[in-house]
């Protein structure tokens, strides 16, 4: 029974990366954790497309503020949405069985997500959603095939078709895909559109690991210190036998 529990919790991860999964080449997230621009506009976007279904429950709105540059009285008035206070957790407001019951599963927590699935796949899902009639709210995506959730950006985006284009394969003409693409009702063009939602994964990366800069600069310092103790250890190391033959 151990060792049934052990490889169970050595395979829940590769669970649940493959879950949803697909074959979809995943393009390359250049984020930077340092950007404090970046991650107030990928706050803004959060809180305003996103916050309403999912949650990051691990996180309150104070040490996020703090953490990304924005002053708690400009925070409160334009990212909190709800009437929360500064020091409460960043939960949403929709009902778990009503969120079960529109969705067929309730919206995750988003808190990890950045850990669990990876900024390039992050990144590239944002970017591959594209209309499907057949689905329940009108649109597939292919990282994530017939996933339950609808395309909450697309007033961004504007109206993603699947394209194809016929091409001679083996000397027959064959539908060949060769991306998605907008139809250009969006309020961002396709390049504003891309850059947006670099800046939502990265502030999703920034919520995965907010004491990440920190730790690597006490890291930094701790290094240093240990450079320099040795160099102190080794001369009294030196010391002690100087007079041992």
């Amino acid at each position: 029974m151990k060792k049934l529990v052990v490889l169970f919790g050595l395979l829940v991860p590769s669970l649940v990366l493959a879950a949803g999964g697909s074959n979809v080449h995943l393009d390359k997230a250049d984020i930077d954790r340092t950007d404090q621009p970046s991650l107030q506009r990928g706050a803004q976007l959060f809180m305003n497309y996103c916050l309403g279904c999912h949650q990051t429950q691990y996180q309150r709105y104070q040490r996020t503020f703090e953490d990304i540059g924005v002053p708690l009285d400009l925070g409160q008035e334009n990212l909190q949405l709800t009437g929360e206070k500064v020091g409460d957790y960043m939960k949403s407001a929709i009902p778990k069985e009503a969120a079960a019951k529109w969705f067929g599963a309730p919206p995750p927590d988003l808190t990890l997500v950045a850990r669990v699935r990876g900024a390039d796949w992050l990144y590239t899902y944002l970017r591959s959603f594209y209309v499907d009639p057949n689905r329940p709210f009108g649109v597939n995506n292919k990282v994530f095939p017939d996933v339950g959730m609808p395309h909450v950006l697309q007033e961004l985006q504007g109206v993603p078709y699947d394209q194809h284009e016929e091409r001679m394969i083996d000397g027959q003409m064959q539908s060949v895909y060769v991306g998605i693409k907008a139809d250009g009702t969006g309020m961002l063009s396709a390049d504003e559109y891309d850059a947006a939602v670099l800046d939502l994964v990265n502030y999703l990366v920034y919520l995965g690991e907010p004491a990440r800069l920190e730790a690597e600069s006490i890291g930094r310092w701790v290094l240093v210190f240990i450079l320099v103790l040795f160099v102190f250890v080794y001369l009294l190391k030196k010391d002690y036998w100087r007079d041992v033959h």
